[in-house]
């Protein structure tokens, strides 16, 4: 039986498959998602984290037996951070806010992360209040530079680099450079930019659209720029965007079954959350990508207090989502 190398995993971030969604297709509009859940560590961000700690890297910051990363996270870019660091050689410590679902801190915990959760409703802030997460890692970070390491994956162009550098260049020869319009969610503002950036320089009239969600939302991982700052990552390059969509969470939890039993993909809030916005944007001629960030394997809990899956259905959507990968974690 052949043995898993370090480098093996690693080698595995990015060229993640592009899948039509017929659900949505139809006459001269075909619509497609890049399922980034087949990261080795489940998600998009794996491909942040990478680029952000071999930035580090090359510049010296950090320094094995001695650096300890640490980062405000819901979930994703701690997984990745936590999966990708631990195979390299450090330590991570994760600021992570209570509303986080809590499979995701059940896998932190499995994968031997130190983590602090804040009050935060999520990360970045949703509604009223301070980031507490964002501060939380901050001050630590400040009070022993020599040993702590915050990638500030809000503010770090490495991370914007991952994604001009491969999924841009991914989805553009994946469609043949045929796609019309991009759709995804704001975060960091790392995808949209890099990506963006990217299928620009190849095709100016491509439509980037951003997806932002209502106040107060449920969606782990994106803003709502009326409630929360835009950041420097993306202030840097906001100008790749041609077109916003507004998304509720109404209509974003509300696609979860629809895309399950039609397309038989089991997929997170913030993928639901894209779907919904290239339902809702009429396109009548194009070719359009999505990124569908994660799978939904770790919302179950979520799911069923809103009540869109009970216990049962659930673990039959993840025995019957013919797309989920094996995950590292």
């Amino acid at each position: 039986m052949a043995t898993t190398t370090h480098a093996d995993v690693i080698s595995r971030i990015g060229n993640t498959p592009v899948v039509r969604l017929d659900s949505l297709s139809g006459g001269a509009t075909s619509y497609w998602a890049k399922m980034e859940g087949y990261n080795p560590f489940g998600s998009v961000k794996d491909r942040a984290a990478y680029w952000m700690i071999r930035d580090a890297e090359e510049k010296g910051i950090l320094k094995k037996g001695k650096s300890v990363i640490i980062e405000p996270t819901s979930g994703n870019t701690g997984i990745a951070l936590v999966g990708i660091a631990r195979l390299l050689g450090y330590k991570v410590e994760i600021v992570i806010p209570d509303k986080a679902s809590q499979e995701t801190k059940d896998i932190l915990d499995r994968m031997g992360a130190k983590m602090y959760e804040t009050s935060d409703d999520l990360c970045p802030k949703v509604g009223a209040g301070t980031e507490q997460s964002i501060a939380l890692a901050t001050s630590i970070a400040s009070s022993r530079p020599d040993t702590y390491y915050s990638p500030n994956q809000y503010g770090n162009d490495a991370n914007f680099r991952g994604h001009y550098i491969t999924t841009g260049p991914e989805i553009w020869e994946q469609t043949g450079g045929r796609i019309t319009h991009f759709f995804t969610g704001v975060g960091t503002g790392g995808t949209i930019t890099g990506i963006g950036a990217y299928l620009k320089e190849r095709n100016p009239d491509i439509q980037i659209i951003g997806c932002q969600p209502q106040r107060d939302h449920m969606i782990q991982g994106w803003r709502n720029f009326e409630e929360s700052a835009k950041p420097d990552l993306f202030l840097r390059r906001e100008h790749v965007v041609d077109e916003w969509v507004d998304v509720t969470n109404e209509e974003a939890f509300g696609v979860v079954r629809e895309v399950l039993e039609r397309d038989s993909l089991l997929i997170s809030p913030s993928a639901a959350a894209v779907y919904a916005c290239m339902k809702k944007l009429h396109i009548p001629l194009g070719y359009v990508v999505g990124i569908f960030a994660d799978d939904g394997r770790k919302f179950g809990s979520v799911y069923r207090e809103r009540g869109i899956f009970g216990d049962m259905e659930f673990a039959e959507a993840v025995r019957g989502a013919a797309h989920l990968s094996r995950l590292e974690y």
